[in-house]
């Protein structure tokens, strides 16, 4: 594999595992808050969550590839003051369970209904970050009775890749790829996520190193790239004009993923930012500084600023 798609590979993916070792542990083991629940859909799929606050609205929170529910955890604790704040970890990551899953668009969408149906939720306001962005627009498509608002947090399914860009893309992630990445190139994994890494966030790195230890490692780096290619190959851009509810666009300024920098190096994420805000009908957007890709992270009081206004409308 040459340097660039190596390179591409730190950059595009949030979070990397590291070489295998004995896998004894599980990932059930993870420190995770004292108030996680779960329940079990229809399907059978197990959902770990938290639910806290109460207030006029429901917000349901979805991560972004590589993560789980606990990197809302800050926004959450801030949202839950006025609102009902949910977070999920969504199938096959975090202690939502483990299976044979399509790991699609479709599929997580899917599974995201069952679960607010599981807990009669209505008039949902959908919060997605990256990955999980493309997810809450998939199911808006789909479902705008459930989906009441809807919080796009440096959302994928924006910037558009040709065939020859998906097929090379896809062919960079790969479970062998993901297996021999390094302790140094995980931490530049993690660090390309963020404009400046901050303190709070190290357990996230401590954490994905203990990933390899876990029985569920080897089935993590076959679902990572699943969940790419099925970015890749489920693009919503081509309808975002039937997008009918209200809908909040935040970008941090300093993106270092979206757009890609290697593919689409005249691309700057205000343009990306903008472009969404343009094709969704009615849109609002905020670019806040100082932040990249994680930037309900870095800019927390902003992003809750900027979340409450919204909702205010």
């Amino acid at each position: 594999m040459t340097y660039a798609k190596r390179t591409l590979a730190a950059l595009f993916i949030a979070f990397a595992a590291v070489a295998a070792v004995a896998q004894t542990s599980s990932m059930q083991d993870l420190p995770y808050p004292n108030d996680t629940k779960t329940i079990i859909l229809p399907g059978g799929t197990e959902i770990a969550y938290i639910d806290r606050g109460q207030g006029p609205y429901t917000l349901v929170f979805v991560h972004g590839l590589g993560t789980y529910f606990k990197s809302w955890q800050n926004l959450v604790n801030a949202q839950s003051m006025e609102n009902r704040c949910i977070a999920l970890d969504l199938p096959g990551y975090g202690k939502s369970s483990k299976g044979d899953y399509p790991f699609s668009m479709q599929f997580f969408a899917e599974q995201i209904t069952q679960f607010c149906k599981a807990l009669e939720l209505e008039s949902v306001i959908l919060v997605g970050h990256s990955m999980g962005g493309q997810i809450a627009l998939t199911l808006a498509l789909q479902d705008s009775i459930l989906i009441k608002k809807l919080v796009l947090v440096a959302p994928a399914g924006i910037e558009t890749f040709t065939d020859a860009e998906a097929k090379w893309l896809k062919s960079v992630y790969t479970p062998e790829l993901l297996k021999n990445a390094t302790p140094d190139q995980i931490r530049k994994n993690f660090e390309a996520n963020f404009y400046i890494w901050p303190y709070d966030a190290e357990y996230l790195y401590r954490e994905r190193l203990f990933l390899r230890e876990t029985v569920e490692y080897d089935a993590w780096c076959r679902m990572i790239p699943k969940c790419v290619g099925a970015m890749l190959d489920e693009p919503v851009f081509g309808k975002l004009e039937k997008i009918t509810i209200p809908t909040l666009i935040i970008f941090g300024e300093n993106d270092g993923l979206i757009p890609n920098t290697f593919l689409h190096k005249t691309l700057n994420t205000q343009q990306v930012a903008q472009l969404a805000q343009s094709k969704i009908p009615g849109s609002r957007l905020r670019l806040l500084p100082q932040a990249g890709h994680f930037v309900h992270w870095e800019q927390m009081a902003l992003t809750n600023q900027a979340i409450r206004e919204f909702l205010e409308e």
